[in-house]
């Protein structure tokens, strides 16, 4: 009997009392009806009448004990939750902190912008994975195998077989709304879009791209010049002048680069345009024969434009931004000038 009340009492001194679960298991466990120390009281029949009165009494000492610690264990807790309830009280003498607005991003602004110019010419807006096959991404689009696009240099990939990677245009879903939807088509394609290059205030290896298609029958170059006039006016104004210069794509053909008059200079030539009045925002032409066939159009009855456009690059030159990476650095300082724009 001796032997259990010292085991019982080193119990409760070796116990943790740190939370309020442990607490309770204690109380549980030592002090309750059904606790330890009311097991040996009950036990204390079958001890020995000569030595009953001092057992009782070593008993009396450890109940004694055991509720001590559990009241001293019981007012720490208590005043630790109330010293954190004060802590974290909010102080009703403070001056009252005015709502603060965040603000729309400027590429979202943009964004928004060219959807609703090209809503207005019956452009709809078609979205796909930005983890992409090589078929969607380089194959259907008429890429060759030696293209510098498929090196690792260049293209982010996601499996040894270079099958699996981080698209580097929208074009992808221009190639699975054709697979999946027969002419007339006209859709735009915002969305991220990611390339391997080195960051700097004119590159980045994510970046924020708009691609557009026409497909339809007697689709001719003249159809790309004037909606994209259309374009430039209404996203830069109507002063701004449009030029083609010839270029290659692989998917396109014939294919030129998109170029606008300065916004800065007004052409008359600075150094944001280089002295050449002009500054690139894109590239197009008219899509490829293969690339139709490829899709399960015939080329032979229809055709179609295709371009595409850098939203950073519009956004930098529609804001007179100096550094692409002000886009990506969430920097509120940058962000809060564009809290009136709409």
């Amino acid at each position: 009997m001796v032997e259990n009340i010292q085991r019982v009492a080193q119990e409760i001194e070796a116990a943790q009392l740190g939370s309020a679960a442990e607490l309770e298991q204690f109380r549980i466990a030592y002090i309750g009806r059904k606790g330890a120390i009311a097991a040996l009281f009950d036990d204390l029949k079958s001890v020995a009448p000569e030595q009953r009165r001092q057992v009782g009494q070593e008993l009396n000492q450890l109940k004694n004990k055991a509720q001590a610690r559990f009241d001293e264990a019981q007012e720490q807790l208590a005043n630790a939750s109330a010293g954190a309830e004060a802590e974290n009280a909010f102080d009703f003498t403070l001056p009252p902190i005015p709502n603060t607005l965040g603000t729309r991003h400027p590429l979202s602004l943009v964004r928004a912008e060219i959807v609703r110019i090209f809503e207005r010419i019956g452009f709809n807006v078609a979205d796909g994975p930005e983890i992409e096959d090589d078929w969607h991404n380089f194959t259907a689009l008429n890429f060759p195998e030696n293209h510098p696009a498929r090196e690792m240099q260049d293209t982010f990939f996601l499996s040894e077989d270079r099958d699996k990677l981080l698209r580097t245009h929208t074009s992808n879903v221009q190639v699975r709304l054709m697979e999946n939807n027969q002419p007339p088509l006209r859709s735009i394609m915002p969305g991220r879009v990611y390339r391997n290059e080195a960051i700097s205030a004119r590159a980045h290896m994510v970046f924020q791209q708009v691609e557009g298609l026409y497909v339809n029958k007697g689709v001719s170059f003249k159809d790309l010049k004037e909606t994209l006039y259309y374009f430039a006016k209404e996203m830069f104004g109507q002063d701004t002048k449009i030029r083609f210069r010839p270029s290659f794509f692989p998917f396109t053909e014939p294919s030129a680069e998109i170029d606008i008059s300065c916004l800065i200079c007004k052409g008359e030539g600075c150094n944001i345009c280089k002295q050449s009045g002009w500054v690139e925002i894109g590239g197009a032409g008219m899509v490829d024969p293969n690339v139709l066939s490829n899709c399960g159009i015939d080329p032979e009855v229809y055709s179609g434009f295709a371009f595409g456009m850098g939203i950073e690059r519009i956004t930098m030159l529609r804001y007179q931004i100096k550094d692409l990476r002000l886009f990506t650095e969430n920097d509120v300082r940058f962000l809060r000038q564009f809290k009136g724009v709409i």
